[in-house]
């Protein structure tokens, strides 16, 4: 809409200075001048895409017929548009221009004369015409661009106070994590070093050793996320991420706490993705969790598939034969492995089953 205006209001005012009302006018059919107005309001109306045509119209229509509004639009252009070389290339195209409609002037004689041969005239419509729109235009630019620099920096000053507030909210919750978790699994280390020490017999040597490298593990993975929280760009030194060929110590783990893990793997095992392995790892880790918390020494059957192009991970468990202790949870487990499942592509599938059992099913692009 703006651009149609400009477009409108260029050539009314270049009729008007052909027609005599503003300027010089001329013995040529209204028709004519009519069209060569048109001519310069549809150039003006382009310049949303280029205003060089509009910069050769208006040179044309000065020397031609003194109409000087659309010299004045493009000058204004050129001082938002052009800088140093460029901009001194105009300004000198635009005396170049003035000399020669000063010349044609002199041939022609009459008011074209007066008003562009006579030295005093030819230089109040060149400044009028070309120095101040130019000058109106560098001013412009140059608010514009301190704006934009005010705005960037406005910009970089939010962004910094909410990368500072992100780095204090991290430290805050390394610092909770520190003081609550590593305290208490650290607590519960040093008790079952005890306990090993102390035991009466060798099964409960055996279970507090268990529960002392659980638990001795638990606080190395603990200080790796603590590690990579108290990191301002959130990377930290940290353990390898686990694979599915750590998974057998992960049942076994399980059985030593007194579930009957079974393993089953079907197809031709071959190398995937360190992300496809650790996401099927969690999987499983994540359904033993919960078959410990909700199932008690349910048996439990672990199945690794693996398909053309996926793989696929199940954890089946029976009915729990007593009703289990309920150990306390965030509720979260599911949500977290469905969101980790579903960022690779994957699917992810939990389901009560006939007699009391539950099923874990994850299928993984791999």
């Amino acid at each position: 809409m703006r651009f149609v205006l400009l477009g409108s209001g260029v050539f009314a005012a270049s009729l008007f200075v052909v027609k005599g009302q503003a300027g010089v006018p001329s013995s040529l059919p209204l028709p004519v001048l009519a069209a060569v107005a048109a001519v310069a309001g549809l150039a003006a109306w382009q310049t949303r895409r280029s205003w060089w045509p509009l910069a050769a119209v208006g040179a044309a229509g000065y020397v031609w017929l003194v109409m000087w509004p659309p010299l004045l639009v493009a000058s204004y252009y050129a001082g938002l548009a052009l800088s140093g070389r460029r901009l001194a290339a105009y300004l000198g195209g635009c005396l170049a221009v003035c000399g020669i409609a000063a010349l044609a002037g002199a041939g022609r004689g009459g008011p074209y004369e007066l008003m562009t041969a006579t030295t005093g005239n030819a230089l109040i419509l060149a400044l009028a015409a070309i120095g101040l729109p130019v000058a109106l235009g560098l001013l412009v630019r140059t608010r514009r661009e301190a704006a934009g620099e005010r705005a960037e920096r406005r910009e970089h000053e939010h962004v910094m106070r909410a990368e500072r507030a992100r780095t204090q909210e991290r430290a805050r919750i390394a610092r909770e994590m520190h003081d609550v978790v590593a305290h208490r699994v650290s607590l519960m280390v040093l008790h079952a070093g005890a306990l090993e020490m102390r035991a009466a017999d060798e099964e409960t040597e055996r279970a507090a050793a268990l529960i002392g490298g659980i638990g001795r593990e638990a606080l190395a993975n603990l200080r790796d996320v603590l590690g990579v929280l108290r990191t301002p760009g959130g990377e930290g030194a940290v353990q390898p991420p686990p694979t599915l060929g750590e998974l057998d110590r992960l049942l076994d783990q399980s059985r030593a706490l007194g579930i009957a893990v079974a393993r089953h793997d079907e197809g031709e095992a071959r190398p995937v993705e360190p992300a496809v392995e650790r996401t099927a790892y969690r999987v499983v880790q994540e359904a033993l969790t919960n078959v410990h918390k909700h199932a008690g020494d349910a048996a439990t059957d672990v199945l690794i598939r693996y398909g053309p192009g996926e793989l696929e991970v199940e954890v089946r468990n029976q009915a729990p034969g007593s009703p289990p202790e309920e150990l306390p949870g965030a509720g979260w487990g599911l949500v977290g492995l469905r969101e980790r499942v579903e960022l690779l592509g994957g699917t992810l599938r939990t389901s009560a089953q006939d007699g009391g059992g539950f099923l874990v099913s994850a299928r993984i692009p791999a």
